[in-house]
């Protein structure tokens, strides 16, 4: 019996992958109101009804894209961080930025989450989500820079916030703009700028 449900479990979870795998690159290509259930199904090679098992609706299915495609950016952007051979946390927290600008402006990413997902889930649960993948990452080099004396001793949450916040707005208003390097320059020294004045 055990080894029954354990291969059942094993069938689900194989039919979510696929069906997260599907739906990402339609949703990326196309858009969320432009994909249909059918669409999915179709290429993930199941039932319209095997879907609606592992998902309420479309929403709910776009809903696990985002986290998914978030929860991939945050880890490259980890990676990048972990991997650079650089100590200094404003160095560091200006790597950072860059790494989630760039995750930005590839198209998959720019479309799902930053055009796609506040429209479909609401700004409330694209912030949430956002918050939740990004939070760790930027309150672990706030607290760095904090203990190394680099960054003056303050409440490290409610930065965290402020600096989240403004890295979003700053990958929307790229998402907005002509999509030049004119534009990601001023962007990026204006992210240097505002990371730099947290060592004063």
């Amino acid at each position: 019996m055990k080894g029954k449900v354990r291969t059942q479990a094993q069938r689900s979870a194989a039919t979510r992958d696929a069906l997260l795998d599907a739906a990402r690159p339609l949703f990326a290509a196309d858009g969320f109101g432009r994909v249909s259930a059918d669409a999915i199904a179709k290429a993930a090679g199941v039932t319209r009804g095997a879907m609606y098992h592992q998902f309420a609706d479309k929403t709910e299915l776009f809903a696990a894209v985002f986290e998914a495609v978030e929860a991939e950016v945050m880890e490259r952007i980890g990676t990048s961080v972990a991997d650079s051979g650089k100590t200094d946390p404003i160095e560091l927290m200006r790597l950072g930025a860059r790494a989630w600008l760039d995750a930005c402006a590839e198209p998959a990413v720019h479309r799902i989450i930053l055009v796609e997902a506040p429209s479909v889930l609401g700004w409330e649960r694209w912030r949430e989500v956002g918050m939740r993948y990004g939070m760790g990452l930027v309150q672990g080099l706030l607290e760095h820079g904090i203990e190394s004396g680099r960054v003056p001793a303050q409440p490290v949450v409610p930065l965290a916030h402020v600096m989240i916040g403004a890295l979003d707005e700053a990958a929307l208003f790229l998402a907005r703009s002509d999509g030049s390097a004119r534009a990601r320059s001023e962007v990026d020294d204006i992210v240097d700028r505002l990371i730099d004045s947290l060592t004063s």
